[in-house]
């Protein structure tokens, strides 16, 4: 059994960008299972934002899960962003999760947006100044509530939905110095306290496709920048990842413009 998941992240929709995807959007039902969206679904976070996005992913034909990025924050209307996809059909996920029927596979989706923070070695820690701590008790909260997530999911296969990114590797093309603001190590641990099998992310821009958790689960990052179409689609292959770890199945990738 293939199970076949569609994402992409950080396509950044306002009226003038309403249709750019749809075309592609439509063929999703003979190509994939599930489609996943990684964040910065919109410009500055905005109900009239929010409704171009409903417009181009609601209604077609499968799943679609999401979580939200910086940018859907930024107005400070979360609350009517979040209730606007889901009046599309489009699942909002925050430290909370889904499992899905596949023909007859259970796939459960975990999904937050993540935070900064920075990566080991080179990161922010809890201390000195409350603003500080503050940061660093942002990103941990976060990420203890996605690895809580991926944890309680009955399923037979698990994959992580963030917006920042859980490794370095994926953020390759990238101004080092920014890395910090761009993802955490601390999620990578979070996916790695499951037997996750696939982990896709958004954000960097002008980052890397491909990385590495240091438990050895698979990265994406599926900003629309990097992928440069539609969606990517990539396909898992039975058997796999057990209760016990260990990765044992194979993903292959292909996409549509």
């Amino acid at each position: 059994m293939v199970i076949r998941i569609a994402a992409v992240g950080d396509v950044h929709l306002d009226q003038d960008v309403v249709g750019r995807f749809r075309p592609a959007l439509e063929q999703l039902p003979d190509s994939a299972d599930v489609l996943l969206l990684a964040g910065d679904l919109t410009r500055h976070g905005t109900e009239s934002e929010a409704r171009c996005v409903a417009t181009e992913f609601g209604g077609l034909g499968v799943p679609v899960v999401a979580v939200l990025g910086n940018h859907d924050y930024h107005c400070d209307q979360v609350p009517a962003v979040i209730r606007i996809l889901e009046d599309a059909g489009i699942l909002v996920l925050e430290g909370t999760n889904v499992v899905l029927d596949c023909t007859g596979v259970r796939l459960g989706i975990a999904g937050a947006k993540g935070f900064g923070g920075g990566f080991a070695g080179r990161c922010a820690s809890e201390f000195g100044e409350p603003e500080m701590k503050d940061f660093v008790r942002t990103t941990s909260a976060i990420s203890e509530q996605l690895g809580v997530a991926l944890r309680e999911m009955d399923c037979d296969v698990r994959v992580a939905l963030t917006h920042y990114a859980p490794v370095p590797d994926t953020l390759v093309g990238e101004p080092p110095e920014i890395y910090p603001f761009l993802g955490s190590y601390l999620l990578g641990q979070a996916i790695d306290s499951a037997p996750t099998e696939l982990a896709v992310h958004g954000h960097a821009h002008a980052g890397s496709e491909r990385g590495t958790t240091p438990g050895g689960v698979r990265v994406r990052n599926v900003a629309h920048p990097v992928i440069k179409q539609a969606y990517s689609v990539f396909h898992l292959h039975e058997p796999y990842a057990t209760a016990t770890g260990g990765k044992v199945s194979a993903i292959s990738g292909s996409g549509s413009s």
